[in-house]
């Protein structure tokens, strides 16, 4: 089974998030569920500049869970989430409709060897 490298997991509301989602900087998350202690994703994504404001905007969703973590820049993030929607199966087994989109202004495409998204 894949594994997020991500921190958590923990419950997907505003408090929590305050709690261990701390700064500001961009990051990739994971929204998902848990059964017998286990974390299973649902869905990624990330934020190219404010992780816990993004993460704010799920916490009324139906994700119950979420794990995350903070990166240097835009593009490290992306380039998180990018591959773990291709280690988690993408549009065939996340809740993520579309490929993860490139930060605003980025010339790179997805680093994942063979995915040929290069928008």
């Amino acid at each position: 089974m894949a594994n997020t490298g991500l921190h958590g997991h923990h419950l997907l509301t505003e408090k929590e998030i305050d709690k261990v989602v701390r700064g500001t900087g961009p990051g990739a998350y994971a929204l998902g569920h848990e059964a017998n202690g286990t974390f299973y994703v649902d869905y990624v994504g990330r934020s190219d500049s404010d992780l816990n404001g993004r993460l704010k905007q799920w916490a009324s969703s139906k994700y119950m869970y979420f794990k995350y973590d903070f990166f240097d820049t835009a593009k490290a993030a992306f380039e998180k989430e990018c591959r773990m929607f291709h280690d988690f199966g993408g549009t065939a087994t996340l809740d993520n409709k579309v490929h993860p989109a490139r930060p605003e202004g980025a010339s790179y495409g997805c680093p994942v060897s063979g995915c040929g998204d290069l928008r």
